[in-house]
């Protein structure tokens, strides 16, 4: 996560992965191979924002609510650097998101962390950590709550199908390896799991067998409960966790890392074919929880695949979704389709399905999640002066729903209310979250 903004996207054709985008490929195929643009109007051009806030299309409006400088239900106040969050179903029709805050010892203070009882901090000396919001069916705040604190640099994470959102620590710090920033008391890299129905501070358990390493995101097979997860280096690993309790992470299981079949110890970042599966297989990571971080290294001496700083990371329609932020020829980002096989013992394919050409093309993709209607929705984390929100269609062609219009801090934590009606966003600083709605039907 960083400072970012970006151009008008256009994105070719010969980027698509079939798996994605199945419908009309020959001839987008054949346009980008003549050089034309493939874009969309989407929802249409973005209307200058007066507030200066948020641009978004004609038609749509948003609501600004729990941002820093407000005052939790508790009286507290409320944490910046909004990252990865989740919308779940609440009682009487209301949304319950789950937001993380991506703040690590050493920060300003001006930059508020995550304010809990010392009983309830996992570290006392790391703050960050998550907060619950509980939104109406009008999308008016009704309250918001810390939930986990006592953690560091809670980036991304991901929601599981019994309720309940994982909140990954993209650190490795330890107290004698602090890294970058200030010091900690304990060994951090870790996932932590927040239920909905905590109505303040969990007790905060790390899920260790999950593995200790710079975690970005998760997502869980519905069918399988196989949770997924990526990793926010240059060297990353793709990673699978299989449950010895399907509901009870905590219970412990086993840690893998992909590899492709192929070409054991492959750099995906350069000089893959677009649209070509590669059958995979899980090899064993022995010391999921390691005293430093080895944990990407073990992996890849087994053969695993690496990746160059994968991040956001969604499941839809049998597949899992997921970016390599500055992977490519130009390192300015991919997306990779993941297949499971039908079995957990069944390797499953992968395919390189996006990748940028040019900054104009794509700009380091992040967070991303799939809308109701079938588009991708993508983040950016990219590194010129413009930040935005932008769709892919089920066609293979791209348009551009929102743009921050106040600074070029990064949109985070992009997702669907359960009804699909309301997207949710964070502005990562000073943050803020947005519910927006608006004329969904009307996307050309």
């Amino acid at each position: 996560m960083g400072l970012q903004r970006r151009r008008f996207l256009t994105l070719a054709a010969a980027g698509m992965g079939t798996a994605l985008f199945p419908q009309g490929l020959q001839l987008l195929y054949q346009r980008a191979a003549q050089g034309l643009p493939i874009t969309t109007r989407g929802f249409g051009p973005l209307v200058k924002d007066p507030k200066g806030l948020l641009d978004l299309p004609a038609g749509f409006q948003y609501r600004v609510f729990s941002k820093l400088g407000d005052r939790l239900s508790d009286g507290t106040p409320v944490p910046t650097l909004h990252d990865g969050m989740a919308a779940f179903p609440g009682p009487n029709g209301t949304t319950i998101l789950v937001r993380n805050h991506e703040m690590y010892p050493g920060l300003p203070r001006a930059f508020q962390g995550v304010v809990a009882p010392k009983d309830r901090m996992y570290d006392p000396l790391a703050p960050g950590g998550t907060t619950t919001l509980v939104i109406s069916k009008d999308r008016q705040l009704l309250k918001h709550y810390v939930s986990l604190a006592g953690t560091s640099r809670n980036c991304g994470g991901g929601k599981t199908p019994w309720g309940s959102w994982i909140s990954c620590e993209e650190t490795t710090a330890t107290p004698t390896q602090p890294g970058q920033h200030g010091p900690v008391q304990k060994r951090h890299g870790y996932a932590f799991e927040v239920p909905i129905a905590a109505n303040g501070p969990v007790n905060p358990v790390p899920l260790k067998a999950m593995g200790r390493f710079q975690r970005e995101a998760i997502a869980i097979d519905p069918k399988t409960h196989i949770v997924y997860q990526t990793e926010d280096r240059g060297d990353s690993l793709f990673y699978r966790f299989i449950p010895k309790e399907p509901r009870n992470l905590a219970a412990g299981g086993e840690l893998q890392a992909l590899k492709i079949k192929s070409a054991p110890k492959l750099n995906t970042g350069q000089g893959l074919p677009r649209r070509q599966p590669f059958e995979v297989e899980w090899v064993p990571i022995a010391d999921p929880d390691p005293a430093t971080d080895t944990v990407r290294y073990q992996g890849y001496e087994k053969g695993a695949a690496r990746f160059v700083r994968s991040e956001g990371l969604c499941y839809a329609n049998g597949a899992f979704y997921f970016t390599a932020t500055s992977g490519g020829q130009k390192q300015l980002g991919q997306i990779w389709c993941y297949r499971p096989g039908r079995t957990s013992t069944a390797g499953g394919t992968i395919e390189l399905f996006v990748e940028s050409a040019g900054k104009d093309v794509l700009d380091y993709p992040d967070n991303l999640t799939m809308a109701p209607w079938g588009d991708l929705i993508c983040c950016e984390d990219g590194n010129d002066r413009t930040n935005r929100l932008v769709g892919i269609t089920p066609q293979g062609q791209l348009y551009t729903f929102a743009r921050n219009a106040l600074n070029d801090q990064e949109l985070t934590g992009v997702c669907f209310s359960p009804d699909g009606q309301t997207l949710f966003v964070n502005l990562y600083h000073p943050g803020m979250t947005f519910a927006i709605w608006g004329p969904w039907h009307r996307r050309s």
